[in-house]
């Protein structure tokens, strides 16, 4: 078994992640298995090395203990070039000139459901600490407009409609329809950075991850992400399990007014690792 953990530095590691982390080491621990160090820093704009220096300090002072040094997403761009110009030769991918008004403002939306579902929805284009929420499904402005794949445009990857079926571990059998969620699928932004579902694809497969462990705000990437790898030449796809989020209810995200839930924070109070590690434990999850 072979795993990861894999944080994004737009800020400093809070409760969610120690819940993260918890099941990630629990699983690697009961099944004799490896953890991958993945830093999603792929969102120049967002991320900071200041805020991955704190993720890594707190990480140790938890005693959660990599197998290997960390993998910095933002160093990999030759990898994600190779990986996608066989898509680029087949013409799969095209230019998109298309900004997120223009795509929000198509009207077209698609629920959030954590469940089985063709239509449940998640986080486009991000990485972990964003929470559950409707999205923008693409309607295809550009897909036959023959733009030339430069930089300064979007780059995506033709999604054609079909279901994919998943197992998850922790939720049961899926179904997913990728074209019906997110329509065709943004790879590389308008600023020249991967997006997070290419780029994790392309990890996972590169560092033949058997098994994801990551939060049920990403249960709706999985049918994109498994469609994505098909076509990028993966034939056998990792586990999956999709656990709750940290939250104050069903639909409401923690925040910094219901208590200091970040590691600094409670570091500072004078809490122990042990403490902070029984309270990830005892917290209650959502959905």
């Amino acid at each position: 078994m072979l795993t990861r953990f894999a944080p994004a530095p737009t800020g400093y590691l809070h409760l969610g992640h120690v819940v993260n982390a918890i099941h990630v080491w629990d699983a690697a621990t009961a099944r004799d298995g490896r953890v991958l160090l993945r830093v999603e820093d792929h969102d120049r704009q967002r991320c900071r090395p200041e805020y991955e220096a704190a993720i890594l300090e707190d990480l140790a002072w938890l005693g959660f203990v990599a197998d290997g040094p960390p993998v910095r997403q933002s160093e990999r761009d030759a990898v994600y070039r190779k990986a996608l110009q066989p898509l680029i030769d087949r013409e799969l991918v095209y230019a998109c000139a298309c900004s997120r008004t223009d795509v929000s403002g198509s009207g077209r939306r698609a629920p959030f459901d954590s469940g089985n579902s063709r239509v449940a929805q998640g986080r486009p284009g991000s990485g972990p600490g964003s929470g559950p929420g409707a999205e923008h499904r693409y309607p295809g402005t550009c897909r036959d407009k023959g733009l030339p794949l430069d930089d300064g445009v979007g780059w995506r990857v033709r999604i054609e409609p079909g279901v994919e079926r998943f197992f998850d571990e922790l939720r049961g059998p899926q179904e997913q329809d990728p074209a019906a969620q997110c329509g065709d699928l943004l790879v590389r932004d308008r600023l020249g950075n991967w997006t997070y579902q290419f780029a994790v694809t392309v990890d996972d497969h590169a560092q033949k991850i058997t098994d994801v462990i990551r939060g049920v705000d990403l249960l709706a990437s999985t049918g994109r992400q498994i469609r994505l790898a098909r076509l990028l030449g993966r034939t056998t796809m990792p586990r999956f399990a999709h656990h709750g989020l940290v939250m104050k209810s069903p639909t409401e995200k923690l925040s910094k007014s219901d208590g200091d839930t970040g590691v600094r924070g409670l570091r500072q109070a004078g809490w122990s690792a042990e403490a902070v590690l029984n309270r990830a434990r005892s917290v209650t999850l959502f959905p």
